[in-house]
Protein backbone atom coordinates (compact mmCIF):
# COMPACT_ATOMS: atom_id res chain seq x y z
CA UNK A 1 0.00 0.00 0.00
CA UNK A 2 3.10 2.24 0.68
CA UNK A 3 3.95 2.27 -2.64
CA UNK A 4 0.71 2.50 -4.59
CA UNK A 5 0.49 5.49 -2.51
CA UNK A 6 3.99 6.96 -3.28
CA UNK A 7 3.45 6.54 -7.13
CA UNK A 8 0.14 7.98 -7.28
CA UNK A 9 1.72 11.02 -5.52
CA UNK A 10 4.13 11.19 -8.00
CA UNK A 11 2.16 11.18 -10.95
CA UNK A 12 -0.76 13.62 -9.74
CA UNK A 13 2.66 15.89 -8.95
CA UNK A 14 3.94 15.11 -12.73
CA UNK A 15 0.75 16.02 -14.39
CA UNK A 16 0.50 18.95 -12.21
CA UNK A 17 3.78 20.47 -13.38
CA UNK A 18 2.72 19.74 -16.95
CA UNK A 19 -0.25 21.48 -16.85
CA UNK A 20 0.43 24.39 -14.72
CA UNK A 21 4.27 25.08 -15.48
CA UNK A 22 4.66 23.84 -18.99
CA UNK A 23 1.09 24.61 -20.37
CA UNK A 24 2.01 25.96 -23.16
CA UNK A 25 4.08 23.18 -24.13
CA UNK A 26 1.95 20.68 -23.49
CA UNK A 27 -0.92 22.47 -25.43
CA UNK A 28 1.49 22.73 -28.39
CA UNK A 29 1.49 18.82 -27.63
CA UNK A 30 -1.97 17.90 -27.96
CA UNK A 31 -2.69 20.29 -30.89
CA UNK A 32 -0.17 18.50 -33.15
CA UNK A 33 -1.06 15.05 -31.95
CA UNK A 34 -5.12 16.30 -32.62
CA UNK A 35 -3.87 18.17 -35.98
CA UNK A 36 -6.62 20.52 -35.04
CA UNK A 37 -5.97 24.41 -34.60
CA UNK A 38 -9.81 24.34 -33.22
CA UNK A 39 -8.58 21.98 -30.75
CA UNK A 40 -5.54 24.30 -29.87
CA UNK A 41 -7.63 26.89 -28.98
CA UNK A 42 -10.32 25.21 -27.63
CA UNK A 43 -7.84 24.09 -25.32
CA UNK A 44 -6.30 27.56 -24.31
CA UNK A 45 -10.12 28.75 -23.60
CA UNK A 46 -10.60 26.09 -20.82
CA UNK A 47 -6.46 25.73 -20.05
CA UNK A 48 -7.15 29.08 -17.40
CA UNK A 49 -10.43 27.62 -15.51
CA UNK A 50 -9.08 24.29 -14.91
CA UNK A 51 -5.49 25.49 -13.51
CA UNK A 52 -7.56 28.02 -11.18
CA UNK A 53 -8.99 24.96 -10.55
CA UNK A 54 -6.17 22.63 -9.57
CA UNK A 55 -4.75 25.82 -8.29
CA UNK A 56 -7.80 25.62 -5.80
CA UNK A 57 -7.53 22.09 -5.00
CA UNK A 58 -3.77 22.02 -4.38
CA UNK A 59 -3.53 22.50 -0.82
CA UNK A 60 -6.17 20.53 -0.86
CA UNK A 61 -5.62 17.49 1.89
CA UNK A 62 -7.19 15.21 -0.52
CA UNK A 63 -4.01 16.30 -2.40
CA UNK A 64 -1.29 16.24 0.28
CA UNK A 65 0.53 12.52 1.53
CA UNK A 66 -1.18 11.14 4.26
CA UNK A 67 1.19 10.07 7.53
CA UNK A 68 0.57 8.46 11.05
CA UNK A 69 2.30 11.14 13.20
CA UNK A 70 2.74 11.14 17.40
CA UNK A 71 2.78 13.70 19.86
CA UNK A 72 5.93 13.14 22.20
CA UNK A 73 6.63 14.96 25.49
CA UNK A 74 9.82 14.23 26.90
CA UNK A 75 10.56 12.81 30.04
CA UNK A 76 13.14 12.60 32.30
CA UNK A 77 14.34 8.79 33.13
CA UNK A 78 18.16 7.40 34.87
CA UNK A 79 20.56 7.75 32.15
CA UNK A 80 22.29 4.07 33.10
CA UNK A 81 24.88 2.62 31.53
CA UNK A 82 24.14 -1.06 30.56
CA UNK A 83 26.54 -3.71 30.54
CA UNK A 84 26.55 -7.20 29.90
CA UNK A 85 29.30 -9.10 32.88
CA UNK A 86 29.77 -11.55 35.21
CA UNK A 87 30.45 -12.24 39.18
CA UNK A 88 33.73 -13.19 40.26
CA UNK A 89 34.57 -14.47 43.61
CA UNK A 90 36.58 -11.71 45.61
CA UNK A 91 39.10 -13.84 46.61
CA UNK A 92 40.20 -17.05 45.00
CA UNK A 93 43.68 -18.94 46.50
CA UNK A 94 45.56 -22.07 45.77
CA UNK A 95 46.97 -23.18 49.51
CA UNK A 96 50.17 -24.58 48.76
CA UNK A 97 52.83 -26.45 50.98
CA UNK A 98 56.28 -24.99 51.54
CA UNK A 99 57.98 -27.75 52.65
CA UNK A 100 58.08 -31.72 51.78
CA UNK A 101 56.67 -34.27 53.85
CA UNK A 102 53.73 -36.83 54.31
CA UNK A 103 49.96 -35.93 55.03
CA UNK A 104 48.58 -36.74 58.37
CA UNK A 105 45.35 -35.32 58.51
CA UNK A 106 42.02 -36.30 57.70
CA UNK A 107 40.71 -34.43 54.31
CA UNK A 108 38.39 -31.72 54.40
CA UNK A 109 35.75 -32.03 51.60
CA UNK A 110 35.40 -29.57 48.50
CA UNK A 111 31.98 -27.63 49.60
CA UNK A 112 32.60 -27.27 53.27
CA UNK A 113 33.00 -23.47 54.59
CA UNK A 114 36.31 -22.94 56.80
CA UNK A 115 36.95 -20.66 59.14
CA UNK A 116 40.04 -18.02 59.16
CA UNK A 117 43.39 -20.00 60.57
CA UNK A 118 41.27 -23.63 60.30
CA UNK A 119 43.86 -26.34 59.86
CA UNK A 120 43.61 -27.85 56.05
CA UNK A 121 46.65 -29.82 55.88
CA UNK A 122 49.27 -31.30 58.95
CA UNK A 123 52.28 -32.95 57.73
CA UNK A 124 54.41 -35.37 59.22
CA UNK A 125 57.12 -33.48 61.38
CA UNK A 126 60.06 -36.16 61.09
CA UNK A 127 62.93 -35.20 62.45
CA UNK A 128 62.56 -31.46 62.60
CA UNK A 129 62.06 -31.75 65.99
CA UNK A 130 65.79 -33.22 66.42
CA UNK A 131 66.67 -30.12 64.34
CA UNK A 132 64.95 -27.56 66.62
CA UNK A 133 66.71 -28.93 69.31
CA UNK A 134 70.09 -29.08 67.76
CA UNK A 135 69.76 -25.50 66.83
CA UNK A 136 69.08 -24.15 70.54
CA UNK A 137 71.80 -26.35 71.24
CA UNK A 138 74.22 -24.37 69.12
CA UNK A 139 72.94 -21.13 70.97
CA UNK A 140 73.44 -22.61 74.41
CA UNK A 141 77.19 -23.58 73.11
CA UNK A 142 77.81 -19.86 71.72
CA UNK A 143 76.67 -18.20 74.72
CA UNK A 144 79.14 -20.31 76.95
CA UNK A 145 81.89 -19.17 74.54
CA UNK A 146 81.01 -15.10 74.95
CA UNK A 147 80.93 -16.07 78.59
CA UNK A 148 84.35 -17.32 78.60
CA UNK A 149 85.72 -14.89 76.03
CA UNK A 150 84.55 -12.02 78.26
CA UNK A 151 85.98 -13.39 81.30
CA UNK A 152 89.34 -13.14 79.02
CA UNK A 153 88.63 -9.35 79.04
CA UNK A 154 90.34 -8.74 82.96
CA UNK A 155 92.84 -10.94 82.42
CA UNK A 156 94.56 -9.03 79.23
CA UNK A 157 93.90 -5.92 81.12
CA UNK A 158 95.93 -7.04 84.30
CA UNK A 159 99.01 -8.67 82.18
CA UNK A 160 98.35 -4.85 80.13
CA UNK A 161 99.12 -2.89 83.87
CA UNK A 162 101.37 -5.15 84.52
CA UNK A 163 103.75 -4.62 81.12
CA UNK A 164 103.20 -1.39 81.84
CA UNK A 165 104.93 -1.53 85.48
CA UNK A 166 107.93 -3.32 84.18
CA UNK A 167 108.24 -1.15 81.57
CA UNK A 168 108.27 2.05 84.19
CA UNK A 169 110.93 0.50 85.80
CA UNK A 170 113.08 -0.59 82.70
CA UNK A 171 112.82 2.95 82.21
CA UNK A 172 114.59 3.88 85.26
CA UNK A 173 117.20 1.31 85.55
CA UNK A 174 117.99 2.84 81.98
CA UNK A 175 118.19 6.03 83.10
CA UNK A 176 120.36 5.09 85.91
CA UNK A 177 122.36 2.92 84.15
CA UNK A 178 123.30 6.13 81.28
CA UNK A 179 124.00 8.77 84.07
CA UNK A 180 126.36 6.10 86.02
CA UNK A 181 128.09 5.45 82.64
CA UNK A 182 128.46 8.68 81.60
CA UNK A 183 130.04 9.91 84.76
CA UNK A 184 132.34 6.50 84.91
CA UNK A 185 130.81 4.93 87.81
CA UNK A 186 129.09 2.15 85.78
CA UNK A 187 130.23 -0.49 83.16
CA UNK A 188 128.80 -0.80 79.47
CA UNK A 189 127.77 -4.30 80.50
CA UNK A 190 125.58 -2.56 82.85
CA UNK A 191 124.10 -0.07 80.37
CA UNK A 192 123.52 -2.56 77.37
CA UNK A 193 122.02 -4.37 80.00
CA UNK A 194 119.05 -1.79 80.69
CA UNK A 195 118.97 -1.35 77.93
CA UNK A 196 117.90 -4.75 76.59
CA UNK A 197 115.51 -5.08 79.58
CA UNK A 198 113.94 -1.42 78.81
CA UNK A 199 112.74 -2.85 74.94
CA UNK A 200 111.26 -6.57 76.20
CA UNK A 201 109.18 -4.51 78.36
CA UNK A 202 108.02 -2.55 75.86
CA UNK A 203 107.41 -5.69 73.97
CA UNK A 204 105.73 -7.55 76.35
CA UNK A 205 103.35 -4.10 76.78
CA UNK A 206 102.27 -4.66 73.05
CA UNK A 207 102.11 -8.15 73.24
CA UNK A 208 99.78 -7.46 76.94
CA UNK A 209 97.63 -4.97 74.81
CA UNK A 210 97.20 -7.53 71.93
CA UNK A 211 96.29 -10.13 73.86
CA UNK A 212 93.09 -7.60 74.87
CA UNK A 213 92.54 -6.97 71.31
CA UNK A 214 92.36 -10.58 71.03
CA UNK A 215 89.99 -11.23 73.98
CA UNK A 216 87.27 -8.73 72.56
CA UNK A 217 87.89 -9.99 69.18
CA UNK A 218 86.57 -13.23 70.78
CA UNK A 219 83.67 -11.59 72.25
CA UNK A 220 82.45 -10.62 68.78
CA UNK A 221 83.07 -13.56 67.51
CA UNK A 222 80.88 -15.40 70.07
CA UNK A 223 78.45 -13.46 69.90
CA UNK A 224 77.96 -13.53 65.57
CA UNK A 225 78.18 -17.29 66.61
CA UNK A 226 75.01 -16.52 69.00
CA UNK A 227 73.34 -14.75 66.50
CA UNK A 228 73.85 -17.47 63.54
CA UNK A 229 72.63 -20.03 66.30
CA UNK A 230 69.60 -17.80 67.09
CA UNK A 231 68.65 -17.84 63.47
CA UNK A 232 69.10 -21.68 63.38
CA UNK A 233 66.57 -21.66 65.64
CA UNK A 234 64.41 -19.92 64.03
CA UNK A 235 64.77 -21.44 60.52
CA UNK A 236 63.91 -24.90 62.45
CA UNK A 237 60.40 -23.81 64.33
CA UNK A 238 59.43 -22.05 60.87
CA UNK A 239 60.12 -25.22 59.26
CA UNK A 240 57.97 -26.95 61.87
CA UNK A 241 55.09 -24.17 61.50
CA UNK A 242 55.06 -24.97 57.93
CA UNK A 243 53.85 -28.72 58.50
CA UNK A 244 50.32 -27.05 59.19
CA UNK A 245 48.74 -25.25 56.40
CA UNK A 246 45.59 -23.07 57.56
CA UNK A 247 42.71 -21.05 56.01
CA UNK A 248 44.37 -18.01 55.29
CA UNK A 249 40.45 -16.56 55.01
CA UNK A 250 36.74 -17.74 55.74
CA UNK A 251 35.21 -18.86 52.40
CA UNK A 252 34.09 -22.28 50.87
CA UNK A 253 36.69 -25.45 49.80
CA UNK A 254 36.72 -25.54 45.74
CA UNK A 255 38.31 -28.78 45.97
CA UNK A 256 39.13 -31.37 48.87
CA UNK A 257 41.97 -30.61 50.85
CA UNK A 258 45.32 -33.56 50.75
CA UNK A 259 44.41 -37.04 50.78
CA UNK A 260 45.79 -38.91 53.91
CA UNK A 261 49.33 -40.27 53.37
CA UNK A 262 49.73 -38.43 50.41
CA UNK A 263 53.01 -36.81 49.92
CA UNK A 264 53.48 -32.72 49.49
CA UNK A 265 56.11 -31.75 47.56
CA UNK A 266 57.09 -27.91 48.54
CA UNK A 267 54.54 -26.23 46.26
CA UNK A 268 51.87 -29.10 46.03
CA UNK A 269 48.19 -27.94 46.74
CA UNK A 270 46.86 -28.57 49.49
CA UNK A 271 43.48 -26.81 48.72
CA UNK A 272 41.31 -24.10 46.82
CA UNK A 273 39.77 -21.79 48.90
CA UNK A 274 37.43 -18.87 47.43
CA UNK A 275 35.28 -15.99 49.59
CA UNK A 276 32.05 -14.91 48.09
CA UNK A 277 30.97 -12.83 50.59
CA UNK A 278 31.10 -9.75 49.15
CA UNK A 279 30.88 -11.24 45.55
CA UNK A 280 32.64 -8.88 42.17
CA UNK A 281 30.82 -8.26 39.48
CA UNK A 282 33.04 -7.54 36.49
CA UNK A 283 32.51 -5.73 33.48
CA UNK A 284 34.54 -4.00 30.25
CA UNK A 285 32.77 -0.08 29.33
CA UNK A 286 33.40 0.73 25.96
CA UNK A 287 35.08 3.79 25.89
CA UNK A 288 32.33 5.89 24.43
CA UNK A 289 30.59 5.39 27.94
CA UNK A 290 33.73 5.20 30.20
CA UNK A 291 33.32 9.62 31.28
CA UNK A 292 30.21 8.16 32.63
CA UNK A 293 30.63 5.70 35.24
CA UNK A 294 32.39 6.84 38.48
CA UNK A 295 33.87 5.09 41.42
CA UNK A 296 31.42 4.94 44.10
CA UNK A 297 28.40 4.83 41.61
CA UNK A 298 25.25 2.53 42.34
CA UNK A 299 24.78 -0.07 40.58
CA UNK A 300 21.99 -3.05 39.80
CA UNK A 301 22.26 -6.38 37.85
CA UNK A 302 19.84 -8.95 37.40
CA UNK A 303 21.78 -12.48 37.20
CA UNK A 304 20.79 -14.98 34.54
CA UNK A 305 18.87 -18.20 34.88
CA UNK A 306 16.42 -16.61 37.75
CA UNK A 307 19.60 -15.46 39.57
CA UNK A 308 17.34 -11.63 40.41
CA UNK A 309 18.54 -9.00 40.92
CA UNK A 310 20.91 -7.50 43.14
CA UNK A 311 22.61 -3.73 44.27
CA UNK A 312 25.82 -2.67 44.67
CA UNK A 313 28.84 0.16 44.25
CA UNK A 314 31.25 0.82 41.82
CA UNK A 315 34.47 -0.07 43.46
CA UNK A 316 37.12 0.24 40.70
CA UNK A 317 37.42 1.87 37.07
CA UNK A 318 40.27 0.55 35.35
CA UNK A 319 42.73 3.73 34.06
CA UNK A 320 44.20 1.61 31.17
CA UNK A 321 41.79 0.03 28.38
CA UNK A 322 42.25 -3.54 26.73
CA UNK A 323 44.77 -3.25 24.14
CA UNK A 324 42.56 -5.85 21.59
CA UNK A 325 38.92 -4.31 22.94
CA UNK A 326 40.22 -0.80 23.61
CA UNK A 327 37.43 -1.60 26.75
CA UNK A 328 37.63 -0.60 30.59
CA UNK A 329 37.33 -2.81 33.42
CA UNK A 330 34.87 -2.18 36.00
CA UNK A 331 34.33 -3.99 39.11
CA UNK A 332 31.13 -3.88 41.47
CA UNK A 333 31.00 -5.02 45.01
CA UNK A 334 28.00 -6.73 45.85
CA UNK A 335 26.75 -8.21 49.18
CA UNK A 336 26.61 -11.79 49.50
CA UNK A 337 25.79 -13.05 53.24
CA UNK A 338 23.82 -16.60 52.10
CA UNK A 339 26.26 -16.91 49.50
CA UNK A 340 23.23 -17.62 47.14
CA UNK A 341 25.38 -15.55 44.09
CA UNK A 342 27.87 -18.18 42.57
CA UNK A 343 31.29 -17.46 41.09
CA UNK A 344 31.33 -16.97 37.71
CA UNK A 345 27.37 -15.92 36.60
CA UNK A 346 26.49 -13.87 33.70
CA UNK A 347 24.87 -10.42 34.62
CA UNK A 348 23.67 -7.77 32.99
CA UNK A 349 24.65 -4.73 34.84
CA UNK A 350 22.99 -1.07 34.81
CA UNK A 351 25.14 1.61 36.84
CA UNK A 352 23.52 4.74 37.54
CA UNK A 353 24.30 8.08 35.58
CA UNK A 354 23.42 11.58 35.09
CA UNK A 355 19.33 11.70 34.68
CA UNK A 356 18.57 12.84 30.82
CA UNK A 357 15.07 14.36 29.38
CA UNK A 358 14.16 11.66 26.78
CA UNK A 359 11.48 10.50 24.21
CA UNK A 360 10.18 7.26 24.13
CA UNK A 361 9.27 6.49 20.37
CA UNK A 362 9.18 2.59 18.47
CA UNK A 363 12.38 2.15 16.74
CA UNK A 364 10.54 1.62 13.13
CA UNK A 365 10.05 5.73 13.36
CA UNK A 366 14.48 5.77 12.98
CA UNK A 367 14.97 7.00 9.16
CA UNK A 368 18.34 8.31 7.95
CA UNK A 369 19.19 11.65 6.20
CA UNK A 370 20.98 11.96 2.75
CA UNK A 371 23.95 11.99 5.14
CA UNK A 372 23.37 8.46 6.48
CA UNK A 373 22.53 10.68 9.85
CA UNK A 374 19.96 8.58 12.05
CA UNK A 375 17.32 11.09 13.10
CA UNK A 376 13.22 11.19 13.19
CA UNK A 377 11.23 13.48 10.46
CA UNK A 378 9.26 15.85 12.83
CA UNK A 379 5.68 17.91 11.92
CA UNK A 380 5.62 21.73 12.73
CA UNK A 381 2.64 23.25 13.84
CA UNK A 382 1.84 24.30 9.69
CA UNK A 383 2.08 20.01 8.84
CA UNK A 384 5.81 20.74 7.06
CA UNK A 385 8.24 18.05 7.18
CA UNK A 386 11.54 18.46 9.21
CA UNK A 387 14.60 16.22 10.02
CA UNK A 388 16.06 16.04 13.53
CA UNK A 389 18.93 13.86 14.95
CA UNK A 390 18.48 11.74 18.09
CA UNK A 391 20.85 10.24 19.83
CA UNK A 392 19.74 6.72 21.16
CA UNK A 393 20.10 6.55 25.02
CA UNK A 394 18.72 3.00 25.91
CA UNK A 395 16.90 0.34 23.31
CA UNK A 396 13.86 -1.25 25.39
CA UNK A 397 10.52 -4.05 24.80
CA UNK A 398 8.38 -0.84 24.65
CA UNK A 399 10.72 1.24 22.46
CA UNK A 400 13.74 3.32 22.40
CA UNK A 401 14.56 6.23 24.32
CA UNK A 402 15.86 9.01 22.12
CA UNK A 403 17.34 12.57 23.09
CA UNK A 404 18.50 15.61 21.59
CA UNK A 405 15.26 16.51 20.73
CA UNK A 406 12.40 19.29 22.12
CA UNK A 407 10.79 18.28 24.86
CA UNK A 408 7.31 19.04 23.06
CA UNK A 409 7.63 17.17 19.41
CA UNK A 410 5.18 16.06 16.63
CA UNK A 411 7.24 12.40 15.49
CA UNK A 412 5.98 11.15 11.81
CA UNK A 413 5.67 7.15 13.17
CA UNK A 414 4.35 6.01 9.64
CA UNK A 415 4.97 7.42 6.35
CA UNK A 416 8.19 8.57 7.18
CA UNK A 417 9.78 7.02 4.65
CA UNK A 418 7.95 8.48 1.46
CA UNK A 419 8.39 12.55 2.68
CA UNK A 420 11.45 14.62 2.49
CA UNK A 421 12.10 18.05 4.48
CA UNK A 422 10.20 20.62 3.17
CA UNK A 423 7.34 18.81 1.72
CA UNK A 424 3.73 19.47 3.53
CA UNK A 425 1.60 16.77 4.69
CA UNK A 426 -1.65 15.23 5.83
CA UNK A 427 -0.96 14.00 9.43
CA UNK A 428 -3.38 11.86 11.41
CA UNK A 429 -2.15 11.59 15.06
CA UNK A 430 -2.37 8.76 17.22
CA UNK A 431 -2.50 8.27 21.24
CA UNK A 432 1.19 8.58 23.00
CA UNK A 433 -0.17 4.72 24.53
CA UNK A 434 -0.31 2.99 20.84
Amino acid sequence: MRIVSFILAIIAAVGTYLWVIERDSTQAFFAERSGSAEAVEAASETAEPEAETVAEVAPDADNLIKVVARRSIAREIDSAVILRGQTQAIRQVAVRAETSSTVLSPPLRKGTFVEEGQLLCRLDPGARASSLAEARARVAEAVARKTEAESRVPESQARVAEAQALLEEARVNQTAATSLSAGGFASQTRLKNSQALFAAAEAALEAARAGVIGAKSGIESAQASIESAIAGVAAAEIELERLEIHAPFAGLLESDTAELGSLLQEGSLCATIIQLDPIKLSAYVPETEVNRVHVGAQASASLAAGGGTVTGVVTFLSRSSDPTTRTFLVEIEVPNPDLAIRDGQTAEILIAADGARAHLLPASALTLNEDGQIGLRTISDSDVVAFTPVKVMRDTVQGVWLTGLPDEINVIVVGQEFVTAGVTVAPTYQEQTQ
